[in-house]
């Protein structure tokens, strides 16, 4: 129940994001002080990324939904979150502007969803195999 409840939140989190990044993509860019250190504004290319998070968030809603469908779910929007978050990672690591500017709102929004991703998919897996063994 409390994985459904967090899946559900970061579902939320991620509609949202990408909802507001597809139809208000300058709204987006200033509203995140970090945004703006890592070039200027592209409507196009915030837009092609708020595809990526309703995609990611349409993959772990498809988990919620049916509990058969949370590993193929999971594991397809951690191909955007968890790489997405890789190369925030990197570029905190190598000193990159952007990331030196990056606040609580964004380790939510860039850590957050792959980690509840990696969570729900680990958690699935688990279960799959306590099933099969019990079975």
């Amino acid at each position: 129940m409390w994985l459904r409840v967090l899946l559900a939140l970061t579902v939320a989190l991620l509609t949202g994001n990408g909802v507001h990044m597809l139809f208000a993509p300058e709204h987006w860019y200033h509203s995140i002080d970090s945004v703006a250190h890592t070039g200027s504004f592209n409507p196009h290319f915030v837009r092609d990324i708020g595809c990526a998070y309703l995609a990611a968030a349409l993959g772990l809603a498809l988990g919620m939904w049916r509990r058969e469908w949370t590993v193929p779910g999971a594991a397809t929007a951690l191909v955007f979150l968890g790489q997405h978050g890789g190369v925030h990672l990197w570029e905190a690591i190598a000193g990159h502007g952007g990331a030196a500017h990056e606040t609580w709102i964004d380790w939510l929004g860039i850590y957050g969803p792959p980690a509840v991703a990696l969570l729900a998919l680990g958690w699935a897996v688990l279960n799959r195999h306590q099933s099969e063994a019990t079975s």
